[in-house]
């Protein structure tokens, strides 16, 4: 993806190597994560991703136009599965269940609220500078350096990319998806370029969110690891 917005761009490969920092993610790629780290991510992962449609339709309901709105409704209709394919939530249900997991009656950790609350906040505003800073830069262009990594985790311990199809499909996806979002963005930056600073920003709220969220995850794997 890439942002013609120079100072957006640039925002986007800061807050990239920001997320890739955390430990967690390290260990993903240095093969030294466990698999019942990774399998507290796909539960926490998805009690937050089962929102995005509705993160999705919040942006949109702030978007200045038709114009800005019609470009994003594709995207949600990827997601709902309207464009010929399964729905993005049936197809991570099923991967869930392949490793015998199931977000019914699953509890969110405190770093799943703050991450779920925080894209709410933002997709929720009246200025659509925050929203589609968040659903971009906080998000859609995170995802192929992030599920990359958490690919890497799961193929680090043994498991088959075939049983991760969730995430290889998004590795993709996300990034036509991001693709969509930084021309809306470029739009709206190109009418009033102050709002550059409150798409960064929402972004980087959105990445320092998903910090907490992976430091909640090593932290419920503390006492897996202890027992074992």
């Amino acid at each position: 993806m890439k942002l013609y917005v120079p100072q957006l761009e640039t925002a986007k490969a800061a807050l990239v190597e920001r997320l890739r920092s955390h430990s967690f993610l390290c260990r993903c790629r240095d093969g030294q994560v466990t698999l019942e780290e990774l399998k507290i991510f796909l539960v926490q992962q998805g009690l937050y991703a089962t929102n995005f449609t509705k993160y999705l339709c919040a942006t949109m309901s702030n978007l200045p136009s038709n114009a800005e709105i019609r470009p994003l409704a594709q995207n949600l209709f990827d997601e709902c599965g309207f464009s010929g394919t399964k729905p993005h939530a049936v197809v991570y249900d099923e991967m869930l269940a392949g490793f015998g997991l199931s977000l019914q009656g699953a509890t969110p950790l405190s770093g799943t609220v703050k991450l779920i609350n925080t894209m709410f906040r933002h997709c929720r505003s009246e200025n659509p500078a925050f929203g589609t800073g968040a659903i971009n830069l906080g998000a859609e262009a995170l995802v192929p350096a992030l599920y990359t990594d958490i690919v890497k985790g799961f193929v680090n311990c043994g498991v088959n990319e075939d049983q991760l199809g969730f995430f290889t499909l998004h590795i993709t996806v996300d990034d036509d998806h991001a693709t969509t979002l930084g021309e809306i963005m470029d739009a709206i930056a190109g009418n009033k370029p102050e709002e550059v600073r409150n798409m960064v920003a929402a972004g980087s709220d959105l990445v320092d969110a998903r910090l907490d969220f992976f430091t909640s995850i090593e932290h419920a794997a503390k006492p897996l690891s202890a027992a074992g």
